[in-house]
């Protein structure tokens, strides 16, 4: 008998020669190598280990994210929907107790409706015009503003709060107390809000004005942020998405049992409100808006065809799609990218509102939120895909934001036609949001690497 061990690319085989009289026996048995005989997925864990581009960007990404809580360069603010995307990065690179007290200052200029603001700045840094700031004796240092054309600020913060305890494990942030209240029962209280102020009866969802997906600009209003007689009252699957996704965090941050049932109860309501009224079944996505009085959109112009790719990756995240959705939705947005030209699948949304429907730098397609590319938003989507288990779509939808990071030194607010970076420089919610996906990769591909160990049958 002869045995020869052999190794063919990244096969081991056993050749065992029998010799018999007149007759020879090759029996070719395979050896188990778990981590010899690679599956696809095994390559691409081991290809995104290796990618040095990722490593590359995370680092400059942290590197932005420890320069402050600000939105970025160019921003003084510190925002609540901006920081919801990097809290749990500067949880990791900040100073715990300089983050601790930047989210409790948003408590500290929560209004006496106990609406929540969009963010603050210091006094001496207020510097732009604003006919509605607002103030609060509990921190009088700062101004605040709020684009109340949108609704994401109260659960925003919900979900910042929630991010942070379960990075640090910091729970005593919701006994702390600020004016007379604790952090929870102001939470409470802005839950509260929304639900007087912002919830149609009709559809048991909130609302707001027009905007363009995510957006914070409504239509023929030349500022376009503040709620007005310009505005066209409408319910999207962005605000709602963001309340189930608050009220998921709600339930994990109380350990009253009522409470918890309440919390669970109304989030089941808003599940099953946003898939009987927003989900187009024949479309196989979500419808932009429904509008609670009357439409804003031109003659000639069909709102149904539009697909808005911010809100659906964060829809993804509250969990209003199964598998089977989440892989037709991303064929539509890779073919949306094809369609339109632009880089990723960061494309706010399209097909885009014709020119002159938004005012100002929003009147002509593919510019900021009216179909602009934002990484800020794309990078969510990329989050979920690994989520879901779309891993390698994940990394090829992904490569386009990490490349442009890469080429232009810096994370973009927003891109243009032909990739051209636009706001910004370092914008910490694209910083952020990368940062959280690669995370996310390494973690994914670090379970599927598993020890070269013999086995045999």
């Amino acid at each position: 008998m002869y045995i020869d061990l052999q190794k063919e690319s990244s096969t081991f085989t056993l050749k065992i020669l029998v010799m018999k009289p007149k007759l020879i026996h090759w029996i070719i048995l395979p050896i188990l190598f778990i981590c010899c005989s690679k599956s696809t997925a095994q390559q691409l864990a081991e290809t995104i280990l290796q990618d040095v581009s990722l490593k590359q960007v995370d680092s400059m990404a942290r590197a932005v994210i420890r320069s402050g809580f600000n939105a970025g360069s160019g921003y003084s603010q510190i925002w609540a929907r901006d920081m919801n995307t990097f809290v749990e990065t500067a949880c990791e690179e900040s100073n715990p107790a300089d983050l601790r007290n930047a989210i409790l200052l948003f408590f500290a200029l929560q209004q006496p409706n106990n609406e929540m603001i969009d963010g603050y700045v210091l006094k001496k840094d207020f510097t732009w015009y604003d006919n509605t700031p607002y103030y609060s004796d509990a921190a009088p240092n700062h101004v605040a503003f709020k684009n109340t054309v949108e609704t994401d600020q109260e659960t925003s913060l919900i979900q910042i709060v929630g991010k942070y305890i379960c990075k640090t494990g910091d729970c005593s942030i919701l006994k702390e107390t600020i004016a007379g209240k604790t952090v929870s029962e102001r939470m409470e209280l802005m839950i509260d809000y929304l639900m007087t102020e912002r919830y149609s009866k009709k559809y048991g969802l909130l609302y707001g004005a027009m905007t363009a997906d995510w957006g914070d600009v409504q239509p023929y209003d030349d500022f376009g942020c503040d709620m007005n007689n310009l505005s066209y009252r409408a319910i999207d699957v962005y605000d709602n998405a963001m309340m189930i996704i608050a009220l998921d965090y709600l339930q994990k941050m109380t350990n009253d049992q009522t409470k918890k049932t309440h919390w669970k109860e109304l989030r089941k309501s808003f599940v099953k409100n946003t898939r009987k009224y927003l989900w187009d079944k024949k479309r196989n996505k979500f419808i932009p808006h429904i509008y609670i009085d009357k439409s804003p959109i031109p003659d000639g112009f069909n709102e149904l065809d539009v697909h808005y790719h911010g809100g659906t990756s964060v829809a993804i995240e509250a969990g209003l799609l199964s598998k089977k959705e989440i892989s037709i939705v991303l064929k539509q947005m890779v073919e949306n990218v094809h369609l339109s030209g632009m880089p990723s699948i960061g494309l706010t949304l399209y097909p885009v509102y014709p020119e002159g429907f938004f005012h100002g730098g929003m009147s002509k397609p593919y510019i900021y939120q009216n179909g602009g590319d934002w990484t800020w938003f794309g990078g969510r989507m990329i989050q979920q895909l690994i989520a879901y288990g779309f891993v390698e779509d994940a990394y090829t939808q992904v490569r386009p934001m990490i490349d442009r990071v890469i080429k232009n030194k810096g994370f973009y607010e927003w891109y243009g036609k032909g990739n051209i970076p636009n706001g910004s420089g370092n914008f910490k919610g694209s910083a952020g949001v990368l940062a959280k996906a690669i995370e996310m990769f390494h973690q994914w591909a670090e379970k599927k690497q598993i020890n070269c160990k013999f086995k045999s049958k």
